[in-house]
């Protein structure tokens, strides 16, 4: 831990680092190969949208059913002719979710099922979900998200400036569209939950890229005042200075999202945990990515295309030509980043920096004493 806290103050002086800017196409390569297999897959295979949001009967059951996930799930498909979601709850019973169905088909299922699994018919709850109420529900959750990104890209453009909200709204794309083609590749069922889940990691997304952003807009105030360092180099360090932090907040909160999905999930069998922890997984780790290798070297190039951050540039690399061809190192600029000296400088006192030079030193004899 010790190695680790002083490896995060080093990066926040500057005096190590990685340099995430000047790699940014490789950044964007993955991005974009990553994202395409994400929509191929989504195109392939769909969504596996639950009945909240299409329509259909869930069906439970008495506790402590003898019969198996997969023979109530083969006794559901032959009552209705459709595909079947079978889950196991806590207590013992069965959820038995059929979409596409509607009252008149609910009734007959619910005795096939009765008949089936040897239970009585008023013992099995139905509840009916219809088709117009699924298409309501799914109309809500694509206007609350889309309500949540405009409202991000004004905030993010009143308190920082438009090229950060753009660089921001690309990373949220980026990690909605991946978090959904997993969804797609793994066949989970999307319900409330997810949607519920998908706007907890774009928070937490933005969040991370919001401290970068902060810690960007501080440094870089009054930046075409010095020429020591370009934008481009400043983002970087902006970047170095929060990574530690971004990384222990993650894998914070990756913690206990990893056991909802992987114990509550798979070795309790409580299907109903996957709906959400799935997309708060893959959406925490994607967010984490995406304000690091997206979003702040996306703001630097657009950035470096402006006008004065391109002389700004020019004079920059200009003053380290003439430090080279002195023989000096960028280390040695003064304090307001020029490499120029003046003139009629006088040289440098040699000797401990906090000794100052006594005043009466040279007027005298060799004691110093006045004459």
């Amino acid at each position: 831990m010790s190695k680790l806290g002083n490896l995060g103050a080093r990066l926040h002086h500057g005096e190590v680092g990685y340099d995430f800017v000047k790699n940014r196409k490789i950044w964007y390569g993955i991005s974009i190969l990553i994202t395409i297999t994400a929509i191929v897959g989504l195109a392939v295979r769909g969504l596996h949208m639950g009945i909240e949001f299409q329509g259909g009967a869930v069906f439970t059951t008495p506790k402590n059913m003898s019969a198996s996930v997969s023979q109530a799930e083969e006794y559901a498909e032959e009552a209705s002719g459709h595909d079947a979601i079978v889950q196991k709850l806590g207590d013992g019973s069965l959820r038995i979710q059929i979409a596409g169905t509607d009252t008149a088909q609910s009734d007959q299922i619910k005795e096939a099922l009765s008949e089936d699994l040897k239970v009585d018919a008023e013992r099995i709850n139905a509840d009916l979900v219809g088709p117009s109420w699924g298409d309501q529900i799914a109309n809500k959750a694509w206007q609350g998200l889309g309500i949540f990104l405009v409202l991000v890209v004004i905030y993010l453009a009143i308190a920082f400036e438009w090229r950060m909200a753009l660089a921001a709204f690309v990373a949220l794309i980026h990690d909605i569209t991946i978090t959904v083609g997993i969804y797609a590749l793994v066949g989970f069922e999307v319900t409330p939950g997810t949607v519920i889940g998908l706007l907890t990691i774009l928070g937490y997304s933005l969040y991370d890229t919001v401290v970068v952003f902060d810690s960007l807009k501080e440094q870089t105030r009054d930046i075409t005042k010095q020429t020591r360092w370009t934008y481009s180099e400043i983002a970087n360090r902006s970047i170095n200075s929060t990574l530690v932090r971004s990384i222990n907040t993650t894998v914070v909160a990756l913690l206990p999202v990893g056991g909802l999905l992987f114990i509550g999930g798979g070795v309790l069998g409580a299907g109903m945990l996957n709906d959400i922890s799935l997309s708060l997984f893959v959406g925490l780790a994607a967010g984490a990515y995406s304000s690091i290798f997206i979003a702040t070297p996306l703001v630097a190039d657009l950035k470096e295309r402006e006008p004065q951050m391109k002389a700004l540039k020019k004079r920059v690399l200009a003053k380290r030509a003439q430090a080279a061809a002195k023989g000096e190192s960028p280390e040695d600029a003064t304090s307001d980043g020029s490499f120029d000296e003046p003139d009629d400088a006088t040289p440098a006192v040699v000797g401990p920096r906090d000794q100052p030079a006594s005043r009466t030193r040279g007027r005298g004899g060799p004691s110093g004493k006045r004459r």
